[in-house]
């Protein structure tokens, strides 16, 4: 099969929706299909099935949406030339359930124009840890509100008496006065010298932060589906993060701690029992890596998402 994938150039590229289309398009070419990208100006291929990022919606020619699938990660505002390009698609593919869900119930589409196609989590080696005295954590997300980095930070400045350190992971360019009050916030709270924004490292910089890892935290406000949880379970760490959206679903009671969002005060209660307890860690550490090798991988979503666009 002949795709286009018709995408925004400048999406972050630890972005959740730029993660899932770049995993799937090398599974798919790795399966054999003849995949290419364009960006939202161009003319796309006559003989090719096309694929619209969401995040392109308000750009494209109106005859490019009228034989097109839309690729739908988060939900435009209704009122958007986005959210109006998205109610003309024939069909739609969302990346998660609660985006499926809510096209359906929050914009009348038919279900029968709706696909839900989840990510794939990565093959990736298990951390090792950080091997220190003290916990490393990591969180991975833009640096934007919904993230809920500034709770993280909150919640880890009442934790002064532990030895902890953190590294958060992340675009600071889609926000970046968001980005300048959490560096700003990290020092008004006398944490700056154990917080360290790493923007969005080269690959093996990001490897080399996912194998030292202890715990990986995240107070997000809402998530689709969370595929930095995923591959956090993946890797067999332990996980602190919030009920926002589907966050949480994905995370058994054994494997972490899971708080309301923005209740930092619960968050900082859990993350304690993380950081403190290094037993509880190890332990949690099993349960979390045999809960990640149940998920799905790429090869078998990749198939998925052939059948749900034919």
């Amino acid at each position: 099969m002949r795709l286009v994938l018709v995408a925004p150039a400048a999406a972050g590229m630890l972005a959740s929706g730029a993660l899932y289309e770049q995993q799937l398009l090398a599974q798919l070419r790795a399966d054999g299909h003849a995949v290419e990208t364009l960006e939202p100006t161009a003319p796309p291929p006559a003989d090719a099935l096309v694929l619209i990022d969401g995040l392109a919606l308000a750009e494209v020619a109106p005859t490019t949406l009228a034989g097109a699938i839309g690729l739908i990660h988060h939900l435009p505002p209704a009122d958007s030339a986005a959210g109006g390009a998205l109610a003309r698609l024939p069909r739609l593919i969302a990346s998660n359930e609660s985006v499926g869900r809510r096209l359906v119930q929050e914009r009348g589409i038919e279900a029968a124009r709706v696909r839900i196609v989840s990510p794939g989590a990565p093959m990736v080696p298990r951390a090792d840890g950080s091997g220190g005295p003290g916990c490393a954590l990591l969180s991975v997300g833009a640096l934007v509100p919904r993230k809920g980095h500034d709770l993280l930070l909150r919640a880890l400045a009442r934790l002064f008496d532990l030895d902890w350190s953190l590294s958060i992971v992340g675009d600071a360019s889609r926000d970046p006065a968001h980005a300048d009050t959490l560096a700003a916030l990290a020092t008004s709270l006398g944490i700056a010298d154990r917080v360290r924004f790493a923007g969005e490292p080269a690959h093996a910089i990001l490897e080399e932060l996912w194998r030292q890892a202890d715990v990986f935290a995240l107070a997000t406000q809402w998530e689709g589906y969370g595929m930095a949880i995923a591959e956090a379970l993946r890797r067999g760490l332990p996980v602190a993060v919030t009920k926002g959206g589907a966050a949480a679903d994905l995370v058994p009671a054994e494997a972490g701690v899971v708080c309301q969002p923005g209740d930092v005060v619960e968050l900082s209660k859990g993350l304690r029992r993380l950081i403190f307890d290094r037993p509880l860690r190890v332990v949690m550490a099993e349960h979390a890596f045999a809960a990640g090798q149940t998920l799905p991988g790429w090869p078998q979503q990749a198939a998925a998402f052939i059948d749900a666009v034919r």
